[in-house]
């Protein structure tokens, strides 16, 4: 990731960093981070395709629901997320270098 990452970015891997390594799927991103799923989606898409994210379908939990698309951070979002985490005042905002 060349460029800082945005706010909602920022955002979205912390709160993923906070989950242990745990599958997450996107509704409950949505639920915890407050990002609209227009954003969130192209988003996961995006840091999936940087390498930050692992993605995979997960099989229904209830018959006659459809599978879901679950999300966690890779050993390289991890060390961004931590990158990003150190350098955050207490307000979640990027302290300037």
């Amino acid at each position: 990731m060349a460029r800082s990452p945005s706010f909602a970015t920022r955002r979205v891997l912390l709160m993923l960093a906070g989950c242990g390594g745990a599958w997450r799927h996107g509704y409950d991103i949505v639920r915890e981070t407050g990002i609209k799923s227009g954003t969130l989606y192209p988003m996961l898409i995006r840091l999936a395709a940087q390498g930050l994210l692992e993605a995979e379908w997960q099989p229904p939990v209830e018959p006659g629901r459809p599978p879901r698309h679950a999300y966690r951070l890779t050993a390289q979002g991890a060390r961004l997320a931590a990158e990003l985490s150190a350098n955050e005042d207490g307000a979640g905002r990027a302290v300037p270098a």
